[in-house]
């Protein structure tokens, strides 16, 4: 990048959709902020927050939608995926039941443009571990995604996740006219609440 040439901003609308208690609202914050609370209060239909990845010569603002993960709000997902540029797939590695949710939310959006990534979180907990590594990346790369294995707790790989997608995503937004990530001059502000959700 030219110096004096001030990077090209992307705004990215992304969502976080999984089961109740896998880490959701703990990787936001975490990433978000930089901290992590061992308790959660669940997120009451979505929280919203903002949060920017550098690269080198384009800046990528994410607009994240933290989701509910309990089956009551499952009918309002739809609601907040529309029109996300990115979605993040979170799964507890300890819980055979949340990765198959996973791989239900996966095959939910599977034909849309989103770009899916699957995240199994709490990599802290190895010892519990009840979905191996290898069969995860191989269901991932079996449906073309991106996986990665994060700790809200540790904050192992949690940028990294964010950091992967953001270079991926203002590729596909040129090549798609940019309809759900767009361009502008200069970075501006935005409001940002935050909400959490169950364990972490």
């Amino acid at each position: 990048m030219a110096s004096g040439t001030p990077p090209k901003v992307f705004h990215f609308k992304l969502v976080l959709l999984g089961d109740a208690s896998v880490g959701k609202s703990c990787l936001v914050v975490r990433f978000a902020k930089g901290e992590f609370y061992e308790y959660q209060e669940p997120t009451i239909g979505a929280a919203f927050m903002t949060q920017t990845v550098s690269l080198s010569s384009e800046v990528v603002k994410y607009e994240i939608w933290d989701t509910a993960g309990q089956e009551r709000y499952k009918s309002l997902a739809p609601m907040y995926y529309r029109g996300a540029a990115a979605a993040v797939i979170v799964f507890d590695i300890t819980s055979r039941e949340s990765f198959d949710a996973a791989k239900s939310w996966v095959a939910e959006l599977q034909n849309t443009d989103t770009l899916i990534a699957l995240a199994g979180n709490k990599s802290d907990l190895e010892a519990s571990r009840a979905v191996e590594r290898e069969m995860a990346k191989s269901y991932a790369d079996q449906m073309g995604i991106l996986y990665m294995e994060t700790s809200a707790k540790s904050g192992q790989n949690v940028n990294e996740l964010f950091h992967e997608i953001a270079v991926r995503l203002p590729k596909q937004s040129k090549e798609d006219d940019q309809s759900r990530g767009f361009a502008v001059g200069s970075q501006g502000g935005a409001a940002s609440s935050t909400g959490c959700a169950g364990s972490c």
